[in-house]
């Protein structure tokens, strides 16, 4: 079965320099492009913990390491970064070489998974990364229920957009008359408001900002990346690939936070990002960056 494109896997591999017997985290293994690629270079003696919190893309996942022999290397497990000490001590992969975090969401999550990840597609108002979250609330449960205050909050910190006002009053108006279900039911609530997408979707931003409220997505992060410098071995790397300004804003001002409290050395001073030549082959990698930090354990 074909993996999907991993994102500035160069790049990644470049800084890591992954060896024979060290061992490295993936805390956002999708698919397991990164994973593999790792996994190949610290085999036989190595490993790699892949974390994915959708079940049902971990199976896939699983299947790719079985085609690539790689199943002695890789532990796949279920699971939310935000709890990577936890899932690090079970496995034994305390104090790890190197540790990945690819925020972008899967290919398989957009056009396979039928949560309704895209507005490209009908399907459901879901947008849950874990299916099975029974306590998480869904895309069409906040549509259908949060109030037009709250909506223009969402919209406006989490997607940055200009019209919230004009598309939570839109969604207001269309749920009274009936409850918003699908993402196609949304597409048109957006259009029919009148507002304009320019080089872009019109729903773009709505999207956006729905599926990082239903996933606790920046407040994530913030809790990810402070766990995963606990963990990491002296002198190991943390590598974290974005993709829209929000994520990259948490993910600068927390390793600036970390060099100012002597936790190590931001090593990419000036962002990374993806060649033409990778963006030419994956449109997906356009809006990529890469920042990596280094920890350094200073003698007292």
């Amino acid at each position: 079965m074909a993996v999907h494109i991993p994102v500035l896997l160069k790049e990644v591999l470049d800084n890591f320099t992954p060896a024979p017997g060290q061992k490295y985290i993936d805390c956002t293994a999708g698919e397991g492009g990164h994973s593999l690629a790792i996994a190949k270079l610290v085999a036989p003696n190595g490993g790699v913990l892949s974390i994915n919190a959708d079940p049902q893309e971990l199976e896939l996942f699983r299947s790719n390491i079985e085609d690539a022999g790689l199943e002695g290397v890789i532990e796949a497990v279920h699971g939310n970064y935000t709890d990577i000490e936890e899932i690090a001590d079970k496995y034994g992969f305390i104090s790890p070489n190197g540790i990945l975090f690819d925020l972008g969401f899967s290919s398989w999550q957009l056009e396979r998974s039928g949560r309704g990840f895209t507005f490209q597609k009908q399907e459901p108002l879901d947008m849950r990364f874990n299916p099975r979250d029974e306590n998480k609330e869904t895309a069409a449960y906040i549509v259908n229920n949060a109030s037009k205050d709250h909506l223009v909050w969402i919209l406006k910190e989490y997607g940055e957009e200009g019209r919230a006002e004009k598309i939570a009053e839109a969604i207001v108006e269309a749920r009274a008359k009936e409850k918003i279900k699908t993402t196609g039911d949304l597409v048109n609530i957006i259009s029919q408001a009148g507002i304009g997408g320019g080089k872009i979707s019109p729903a773009t931003k709505t999207f956006q900002a729905l599926r990082i409220a239903v996933n606790n997505e920046l407040e994530n992060i913030k809790k990810g990346l402070d766990a995963a410098i606990d963990i990491t071995a002296n002198k190991g790397k943390i590598a974290v690939i974005s993709f829209h300004s929000l994520e990259d804003r948490i993910i600068k001002q927390t390793f600036k936070r970390w060099d100012k409290e002597g936790r190590g050395d931001n090593i990419t001073k000036k962002v990374i990002q993806p060649q033409y030549s990778e963006t030419r082959e994956n449109p997906r990698a356009r809006s990529a960056k890469l920042r990596i930090f280094k920890k350094i354990i200073k003698n007292n």
